[in-house]
């Protein structure tokens, strides 16, 4: 219930690290005002940068839109370019040592472009976590003087306006390609809260590289942009972090605790922006007050479902599981979940990036934390909130905040939201009656698939809210008999690791990526069909294909397309078990240790999941495609299951994908050569077909595995990463 007689929420050393001064605030509403407003305070640097990201990607372009200027668009140009122009600046850039499942999605080399670029341009990856975390902070810190923190990395795919236009020429990626509108926010401040951030940073980089960055911000230049109008001056900023407990560090949960405390003070409404909703701490939190007859109104604007086939498969489960409980308790009806629509969005979505939470517009907070566990207890996070307690000014210009983004997320002026709120007394019942326009907020509808609902496991395991425990760590990843071996056989290694980056490299800067395309890959497959050397360039296609992580079922369709069916069905059969047995013997030279460090905690957990269930668990990743087909055989490999089950379970489990797909592919060739009624038939019944058998096989392995589980379980709550 809401606290009586307490107009205050934010409490140093209980839900924050400190309270300090800030001679002025901005809120940066989405990635292309913070950029813009970024590059004009970088360019009055003139000692230290301090740069904290969960992802940093040199080839991002800060100016958009402006040819003219003097500095170069990208990031790593551009910081290059300042600290040439520069001679005492120094800039030191921190990013997460990411997991495995991410390699693809960011900058292949980027120590390369951003610290090899200059002598004062220092990066450097941190690993200082505890395995299955991440390092989730978003901040830049120049001279002290001003910083910014919130949920915008200088990341790939982030940068957008306001509008969020279905299309947009400027909105592009660093390989030039469009991609959906995304929303998001940062914060500036500067005075004694930029320099307690600079603190952080400071010490986040003497955990990860054991060296100590003296403060340096002594000057007479006001980093503050003149274009950037502060939202406030003179307030007090309450600074709350994350911290996983790691070594010597204890454990540090300022953002779950200021959460709790900020839902428990709540009395009119809670307002909140975030890209996941998966916390059953907050969750419950939140069901408690909507159980309560006079309970604040809770209004949630979250995208409709999560970016990537691996946050999809398994935040969005967790969402749906969370939401259920939430929806059958909350007996006021005072619970709203929305997502933000534009016109001609088509199958795209708004991706909802951001982390605030407004309550009563008596405080506001914006951060990198998401409402998820792991950002509660395992991921390190940064939040900043402000909090208005007796100050009428500071309250208008949270309540000005809110309307302005609610106005921007329903389509219609600020001023009107707030004439509709003064009169309906309501959030809730001012955005139904705002609603209605081409860009506007709709009920959240979607949910998570029912069959994926059920094979997939707990929250425990998918968001775990703390890191797994070192001696259960050392059962599952080390055996007895591999902590007996001291050496290993670097020279093997070297070459595989050698031998991946080579191909990796001809992949990104020569022709074979280019190659490498469905289209040629059939035209030359054509020409090459009657060659007695087919054999040989069908299998050196799955190994190069494997080793580059080129999807599996790609190059079964292709297969299926080339060649007759029993041939096709041949070829895809026995390249899959090539290319599995060559991965598997990958993984086993290397070994657990190197895997772990080389990939995270999904990869961590899959191998978990194969060392418990083994023919069950290998048999249900193989038709259920939630691994990459050469990270489960990496896996295995490196979990040292027995190569003769490995690869008969591996046959097992293929043997119905590929005698499906061999037929789809069949199937198609023949009607693209004879498009007849008879053709799309059989086609369209051969799918349906695949799909009940898929479903049905599914459930069979769910089961099983449940019941596997259970039979395996002591009753307590297992928590893993």
């Amino acid at each position: 219930m809401a606290q009586e007689g307490s107009s205050r929420i934010i409490e140093e050393g209980r839900n924050c690290w400190r309270i300090v001064k800030a001679h002025r605030v901005a809120f940066l509403v989405d990635a292309a005002n913070y950029f813009a407003v970024l590059a004009d305070a970088l360019l009055r640097a003139e000692r230290q940068v301090l740069i904290i990201g969960w992802d940093i990607d040199s080839r991002i372009e800060l100016i958009r839109g402006d040819s003219s200027g003097e500095y170069p668009a990208r990031l790593g140009e551009f910081l290059k370019a300042l600290v040439s122009r520069t001679p005492h600046l120094h800039v030191y850039m921190l990013g997460w040592d990411f997991a495995f499942v991410y390699a693809f999605e960011r900058e292949f080399f980027p120590i390369y472009n951003l610290d090899w670029a200059h002598r004062r341009l220092h990066f450097q990856f941190d690993g200082t976590h505890p395995i299955g975390a991440s390092h989730h902070q978003k901040i830049v810190v120049i001279d002290d003087k001003i910083a910014f923190s919130g949920g915008i990395d200088l990341a790939n795919r982030r940068w957008d306006t306001p509008r969020h236009a279905t299309t947009d020429p400027l909105r592009t990626d660093a390989g030039g390609k469009a991609y959906a509108p995304t929303h998001d926010i940062q914060i500036a401040v500067d005075g004694p809260a930029a320099e307690a951030l600079g603190d952080l940073a400071r010490e986040r980089w003497r955990r990860a590289t054991c060296r100590r960055l003296r403060k340096r911000f002594e000057g007479v230049v006001d980093a503050w942009p003149e274009s950037v109008k502060p939202d406030l001056e003179n307030a007090d900023v309450a600074i709350a972090r994350t911290e996983p407990a790691y070594k010597r560090y204890p454990e540090v949960r300022e953002v779950e605790r200021l959460y709790l405390d900020s839902i428990a003070a709540a009395k009119r409404f809670i307002y909140i922006e975030n890209q996941y909703f998966t916390s059953s701490i907050i969750g419950k939190a939140l069901l408690d007050r909507l159980k309560e007859e006079d309970g604040p109104e809770v209004v949630m604007v979250v995208p409709e479902r999560s970016a990537g086939w691996l946050s999809e498969s398994t935040m969005d489960v967790c969402r749906t599981r969370l939401l259920k409980k939430l929806r059958a308790g909350d007996i006021h009806h005072r619970l709203r979940v929305y997502v933000p629509v534009v016109p001609g969005l088509g199958e795209d979505f708004v991706e909802v990036h951001d982390k605030l939470c407004i309550v009563d517009d008596a405080l506001v907070r914006i951060g990198s934390a998401n409402l998820c566990d792991r950002s509660m207890g395992i991921d390190t996070e940064c939040d900043l909130a402000v909090e208005a307690r007796e100050d009428g000014h500071i309250k208008k210009v949270i309540a000005g905040f809110r309307n302005r983004l609610l106005g921007q997320h329903l389509g219609v002026p600020e001023e009107m939201v707030s004439r509709t709120f003064e009169s309906e007394g309501s959030l809730i019942k001012t955005i139904e009656k705002l609603q209605g326009n081409e860009r506007t907020l709709v009920p959240l509808e979607r949910e998570a698939p029912k069959w994926l609902d059920k094979i997939m496991p707990g929250s425990s395991l998918i968001d775990p809210e703390r890191p797994i425990k070192a001696d259960r760590l050392v059962q599952i990843l080390l055996p007895k008999e591999d902590l007996k071996k001291s050496y290993i056989n670097f020279l093997g290694i070297f070459l595989i690791i050698l031998l991946v980056v080579a191909l990796a490299g001809m992949w990104r800067w020569t022709a074979l990526g280019e190659w490498f395309s469905m289209q040629n890959i059939l035209h030359e497959a054509n020409q090459l069909k009657g060659n007695a050397l087919m054999p040989i360039f069908v299998y050196l296609f799955y190994l190069i294909g494997g080793l580059t992580f080129f999807p599996v079922m790609v190059m079964i369709l292709a297969t299926a397309l080339f060649f007759e069916p029993l041939r096709g069905f041949f070829y895809s059969l026995t390249g899959c078990l090539l290319s599995a047995s060559f991965s598997y013997f990958l993984g086993r030279t290397m070994g657990r240790n190197i895997v772990r460090r080389l990939s995270g905690a999904s990869v961590n957990k899959l191998s978990e999941r194969l060392g418990k269930n083994g023919l069950t668990a290998l048999l249900a990743l193989r038709i259920v495609p939630i691994a990459p087909f050469t990270a489960v055989n990496i896996v295995a490999g490196a979990s040292h299951i027995r190569f003769g089950s490995y690869l008969l379970t591996t046959f097992l489990g293929l043997f119905p994908g590929i005698f499906a797909i061999t037929i789809l592919g069949h199937g198609l060739e023949t009607l693209i050569h004879d498009p007849s009624p008879g053709g799309f038939a059989f086609l369209g019944g051969w799918a349906v077909l695949t799909i009940i058998i898929f479903v049905g096989m599914r459930k069979w392995l769910s089961k099983y595995s449940n019941g596997a589980d259970k039979n395996r379980s002591d009753g307590k709550p297992k928590h893993g990463s």
